[in-house]
């Protein structure tokens, strides 16, 4: 399965995914109520990159992940943190245990897990007005990424990747639409808000190709193209833009409560989140 493939390379993936903006961190802890006291479930945690911080918390985090080297980099991550454990499982396949967490939270990873067990299972986890929080990562225009960068980096992928879709454009984040329907839908989930972050992160050629080797879609290429790919990418970077990318991304922190007995349902709000900006 693809979801499988970013175990292949445990310390790649390690090395390269960055972490998520601190004021995304905040806020989270912020809409959670999160205490050293607080349980939190944490679904796909990859090596531990939001996994770090809410340990640093202090708070009792069970973090389940699929890949076992995954995991075990989780594990050497968090060995400061002793109220931090790891479990190797598929989510779907996870015994919930019988006392429930005060949040469970998936950053960039929910979408992996079966869309007929995600919500309800990690509501189930929930005890009555905990928090549900969802961490999505759109690629979006801006840093350097500007049309002319993406239309020529295009070029790269449409001559090795037969499969890529001609006239992609990147997204302005602006024009895109939170996806808050399978939370909306949940009849046990309420009071759905959506805060939007954004980081600009700089890679040198190199950092920049080792990012893209832990996305699933550039592991599923053949190898040689895969080579082919990246080659061209570093030339692109190293001739025409000075060595190096700075790359945009808008992360959006979607939370609901699990009602409590009788009540109502509230509206979806939309906030505005801050930004940060990482050189």
């Amino acid at each position: 399965m693809l979801r499988e493939v970013f175990d292949e390379d445990a310390e790649l993936y390690d090395r390269a995914r960055p972490g998520y903006p601190p004021p995304l961190v905040e806020a989270l802890i912020d809409r959670a109520g999160l205490s050293p006291e607080s349980r939190v479930l944490e679904v796909g945690p990859g090596t531990g990159q939001l996994t770090v911080p809410l340990a640093r918390l202090g708070c009792r985090v069970t973090a389940v992940e699929l890949g076992p080297a995954l995991a075990a980099v989780a594990r050497r991550n968090l060995r400061p943190f002793p109220n931090a454990r790891v479990e190797v499982s598929a989510f779907e396949e996870w015994t919930l245990p019988e006392e429930p967490f005060d949040l469970v939270v998936s950053a960039t990873a929910f979408h992996w897990v079966d869309l007929e067990v995600r919500v309800p299972k990690a509501t189930a986890a929930l005890a009555p007005g905990g928090t549900l929080a969802l961490i999505t990562t759109e690629h979006v225009a801006g840093g350097n990424w500007d049309q002319d960068f993406f239309d020529q980096v295009q070029r790269c992928y449409e001559r090795w990747d037969p499969a890529t879709p001609p006239g992609l454009r990147l997204p302005d984040e602006a024009t895109l639409t939170p996806d808050t329907d399978e939370l909306d839908h949940s009849e046990q989930l309420d009071t759905v808000q959506v805060q939007r972050f954004t980081q600009e992160i700089t890679y040198s050629a190199p950092e920049y190709l080792d990012l893209l080797r832990t996305f699933s879609g550039h592991r599923a290429l053949d190898p040689t193209a895969l080579t082919g790919l990246l080659d061209s990418i570093r030339d692109l970077i190293d001739n025409q833009y000075g060595g190096s990318v700075t790359k945009r991304t808008l992360h959006e922190l979607i939370t609901a409560r699990r009602r409590t007995t009788g009540a109502l349902r509230e509206p979806v709000v939309h906030t505005g989140g801050g930004s940060d900006t990482t050189p």
